[in-house]
């Protein structure tokens, strides 16, 4: 397979860029490609701006999606965004790491997400009728990949337990899981977290490391978390209301849009969507 790892860390030495080379290794061991785009390092701007879209006129004002449609029309996109879709269309699997920082990505990475997902290559795609609502939650340009979420997290791991102070991690990481993964088309494997970073002692690492080499071992072949698809018939088009008696009873919120029936573990699945 080929793998693209997006790395959001700005100190190589951290924690999370030991896991990331425990994962890179593994990875390569098992006779995948491998390439990896570290935000930090490239410099990567993370604002989208008037920069982004060459074909802008001077005088006209910056609607971004618009723009965004124009540029990737014309193939008039700057080179690092360009870049970075074709890892994406090259790679098999995508992996976006990142240290969950005031309870989401840090700014570069959602901003490699604003430029890279353009009008037309991630998003505003397919047919727009009373029977279907565009490609997209479980269709569209990436449908047949994979992708997943290694995340490092300083709170413990039952902070972010369902009945945890943060709110469970499920929740937390849904808007990318789902939002970001899932919308364009990605099956979406549970994510790998990793919790109390920073009081990590060797034995633990070691611990860490073997769990997250296990976990790229089974990369192609772990179920995806069980997200409902859009046009799959559990939708109410064009309002986009879950049709009603297909939750599991006592289920509400983000917890609606995963089909626990369909799950091989069942309800269970729920709760170990965090890690």
């Amino acid at each position: 397979m080929n793998v693209l790892l997006v790395f959001a860390h700005p100190e190589p030495r951290s924690l999370a860029g030991a896991l990331r080379e425990v994962a890179v290794r593994e990875l390569e061991a098992l006779g995948h490609a491998v390439r990896v785009s570290d935000l930090y390092a490239a410099g990567w701007k993370a604002q989208v701006d008037r920069g982004d879209f060459p074909l802008l006129a001077a005088e006209a004002r910056l609607a971004p999606s618009e723009a965004s449609a124009q540029a990737f029309a014309a193939d008039a996109l700057t080179d690092d965004v360009r870049a970075e879709q074709e890892k994406l269309r090259w790679a098999d699997v995508l992996i976006l790491q990142f240290p969950l920082w005031w309870f989401t990505m840090p700014a570069i990475l959602k901003g490699w997400v604003d430029r890279v997902y353009a009008y037309g290559f991630a998003y505003g795609v397919g047919e727009h009728s009373d029977m279907r609502w565009g490609d997209r939650y479980g269709e569209g340009v990436f449908a047949g990949k994979r992708a997943m979420l290694l995340v490092t997290a300083g709170g413990w791991e039952a902070h972010y337990g369902a009945r945890g102070i943060n709110g469970p991690i499920e929740d937390l990481l849904f808007p990318i899981n789902h939002g970001i993964l899932h919308y364009p088309g990605y099956d979406v494997l549970p994510p790998f977290v990793a919790y109390r970073v920073h009081r990590l002692d060797d034995t633990g690492f070691a611990a860490l490391a073997e769990a997250l080499r296990e976990r790229m071992r089974t990369l192609a072949t772990a179920p995806p978390i069980a997200y409902r698809r859009q046009n799959g018939g559990d939708y109410l088009i064009p309002s986009m209301q879950l049709r009603a008696g297909l939750e599991t009873p006592g289920t509400r919120g983000f917890g609606l849009h995963v089909d626990h029936a369909a799950s091989p573990s069942g309800r269970d699945d729920r709760r170990r969507q965090g890690g």
